[in-house]
């Protein structure tokens, strides 16, 4: 059975590729958002990936991002910061930080 998540994708008014994810990302879906991530990375350059309302990552995911790293740029929520910043994520690329429940404020972590 796989683990609820909804991806999404847009075209942001800067030109970037767009792909937003909302639940969990596990063993179950990760190919999903593999395959979205490279579908978006087919059309541009880097491509943004909106982790905001992602409440669960595991290993799974993890490599999905690795794999992605050279072309990708997070939005995560506070709570994967603990979570991409042990895997040793944000030396390979940009993460904005958004709080729980407030209006984006993005913060760059490098």
């Amino acid at each position: 059975m796989s683990t609820p998540l909804t991806l999404t994708t847009a075209r942001r008014p800067d030109g970037r590729a767009l792909v937003t994810a909302v639940g969990e990302i596990d063993m179950s879906n990760s190919g999903n958002l593999a395959a979205a991530l490279d579908t978006a990375h087919g059309d541009a350059g880097k491509v943004v990936l909106d982790l905001s309302a992602v409440e669960y990552l595991d290993s799974a995911g993890l490599s999905v991002l690795f794999d992605h790293a050279d072309h990708l740029e997070l939005v995560a929520p506070p709570l994967l910061e603990p979570v991409l910043t042990l895997s040793g994520f944000p030396e390979l690329a940009t993460v904005h930080l958004t709080p729980p429940d407030a209006a984006p404020r993005r913060t760059e972590h490098n």
